[in-house]
């Protein structure tokens, strides 16, 4: 399994919840890694990347301010802490390797999928 992701779970709103993608290391060390999200009866949606190297950061605005995408370089790993949750945030999140080193914000520029991690905010 190339791409590994774990943390989510249910939270009230105004909560927070940290993501976690396990990635290979030929993956970690040379692609651009993000995360996705698609809402019941929704299209999946960009959320946040990362630069192969962790300089670059891009967000989705409805994200900015209140998420954080970061690389674990000690076990190869690329989180993504979620705070002040909000109801909209209710979503399967996907942890995505892009094709290039650089962020990315579309579905054309993944190369892989790791399997989704359920996040649920009540209000």
């Amino acid at each position: 399994v190339q791409l590994q992701a774990s943390g989510g779970g249910l939270v009230q709103a105004g909560g927070s919840l940290r993501l976690s993608c396990a990635a290979s290391g030929r993956i970690f060390n040379n692609n651009g890694m993000g995360w996705f999200r698609q809402g019941p009866g929704k299209e999946r949606e960009f959320v946040a990347s990362v630069s192969w190297n962790g300089h670059t950061t891009r967000y989705a605005e409805s994200v900015e301010g209140r998420f954080t995408i970061s690389r674990g370089y000690a076990d190869n790993t690329i989180s993504l802490q979620m705070n002040s949750l909000k109801p909209e945030d209710t979503a399967v999140y996907y942890c995505a390797a892009a094709r290039g080193a650089s962020v990315f914000t579309t579905t054309t520029a993944v190369t892989r999928w790791g399997q989704g991690t359920q996040v649920t905010v009540s209000s």
